[in-house]
């Protein structure tokens, strides 16, 4: 069951207009000889269990409608058009129109990836994403973003926090292990080239007690990510450094957190960050502050979730060593970490599938909170730098929220299963709900994720990044 009416959402700054709909029988009907079968199945957004038909370039409609429905930047209109004139499971192609530049795409989307919008014209000006909710016959349009330097369209003077960032939690588990620890379905190198700016990383010490040693196994509470042999933080680094130096625009935030087996202690994991990674003269960019994006282009911002040596509480003039998480609460629904710096939900023990629904609305009173955020515009150096630890985090902090949760002791809240069910159900509320009432600035904050990017689906990524539009619209 779909509701009758088309509803369009413009997620964009450039005004969009609806001039036509094509409609074409369903993939089987006798009318039809022009369809092929998409390699995917619909995606789960659809919640279709069929899979969805291409429009071949030549296919004909069995109606043409000339229409003119003009949607300003940032609002949402609900049609009179019905979505179904003959058959309930008939395709659309609809024509929109930005300055007088068309743009086609059909509904649904015929495979997996989001939908770029195919530009009726010879070197368009625009390029549009459209993502559509089946069962709410509702398209959200968002400006497309190059995804492996996304951040470079925005100014050096904004905010970092003030940002919509796609982040992946436990970011590195791609690998062949258990499924209650596995947690991502693609490797970091390829979710930082389809836009991920977020790093959830937890690392053991192997040799605490040698300060010349500088392994860091990465691992998943206390069991490692892989069955096939241990994985290290430094080749994960190594990665980072090699995407950043292609791609200068970029930054990359890093939660670091110490987890793993074995007698081991913050202020060690501190020193060996220090010594071996994020010392002076490194990428990464330590102050205990927010940052501007063009203070830290190219670099790695470190947030840690650890303790620190006590040395380390010298550093930057006696404020600190990096962004301030280590008192983080456990298992919360809303709370901000003492710094103010950030204010997180990490809502977790989902024991039983029940407990999914109130997991949502967690994820989705977070992102009202961080959309209802008004940041500072155009920030001047001289001005941010009074921004300093317990003076002005508080107003500014980095919004994150973690759509991960499971239980290990039941199959179907396993990391996998639950994302099936959040991912989509945030992809819905981004794209039809997000801020539609409010004022704010719309960020999402920083969206910690599981499984984005499985057989080719970065849907939500996409979302997550277009709501940067809004914030790119002022001044």
């Amino acid at each position: 069951m779909v509701a009758e009416f088309l509803t369009i959402r413009n997620l964009t700054p450039t005004p969009i207009a609806l001039k036509q709909i094509d409609r074409f029988f369903p993939y089987g009907h006798q009318h039809n000889g022009f369809y092929t079968m998409a390699r995917n199945f619909t995606r789960a957004i659809t919640r279709a269990s069929e899979p969805v038909a291409v429009i071949e370039p030549d296919a004909q409609p069995f109606i043409t409608q000339e229409v003119d429905v003009r949607v300003e930047p940032f609002q949402t209109v609900q049609t009179e058009l019905r979505v179904v004139v003959q058959d309930e499971r008939e395709r659309l192609r609809l024509v929109i129109e930005a300055e007088g530049e068309r743009h086609q795409i059909q509904t649904p989307v015929p495979t997996s990836e989001s939908a770029t919008m195919k530009a009726l014209c010879d070197q368009p000006r625009f390029e549009f994403t459209g993502i559509y909710i089946t069962p709410e016959s509702h398209l959200a349009v968002y400006s497309s973003a190059k995804m492996n330097a996304w951040m470079q369209e925005l100014r050096d003077e904004t905010l970092l926090s003030s940002l919509s960032i796609p982040g992946t939690h436990n970011s590195p588990t791609c690998h062949v292990a258990p499924p209650s620890v596995r947690c991502q379905a693609v490797s970091p190198r390829e979710q930082l080239e389809n836009g991920v700016r977020f790093f959830d990383i937890r690392v053991q010490p192997q040799c605490p007690d040698d300060p010349a040693r500088e392994e860091l196994i990465l691992v998943h509470s206390v069991f490692p990510i892989s069955l096939t042999g241990s994985k290290y933080f430094r080749d994960l680094m190594y990665e980072v450094n090699e995407f950043l130096e292609l791609n200068p625009s970029e930054t990359l935030i890093v939660s670091v957190k110490r987890e793993g087996p074995g007698k081991h202690t913050d202020q060690q994991l501190s020193r060996i960050l220090y010594d071996h990674y994020a010392g002076p003269g490194s990428r990464w960019y330590t102050a205990p502050r927010v940052p501007t994006l063009g203070e830290v282009r190219g670099q790695i911002v470190l947030v840690r979730r650890f303790d620190l040596e006590e040395s380390l509480h010298d550093e930057h003039d006696g404020l600190g060593w990096g962004i301030d998480a280590s008192s983080w609460a456990d298992n919360t629904p809303h709370a901000t970490c003492p710094s103010g710096q950030i204010c997180i939900q990490d809502f977790y023990e989902v024991l039983k599938t029940e407990i999914i629904t109130k997991k949502i609305e967690y994820v989705c009173e977070h992102l009202g909170r961080s959309g209802i955020t008004r940041y500072p515009y155009n920030l001047q150096k001289q001005q941010h730098l009074h921004l300093t630890a317990g003076s002005g985090h508080q107003h500014h902090p980095f919004f994150i929220n973690f759509l991960s949760a499971s239980n290990f002791w039941n199959v179907s809240t396993w990391p996998e299963e639950i994302a099936a069910k959040l991912n989509p159900a945030t992809v819905d509320y981004l794209c039809r709900k997000h801020s539609e009432k409010e004022d704010g600035d719309w960020s999402t904050g920083i969206l910690v994720t599981d499984w984005v990017g499985r057989n080719g689906d970065w849907d939500l990524v996409r979302c997550i990044v277009g709501m940067n539009a809004k914030l790119r619209s002022r001044g």
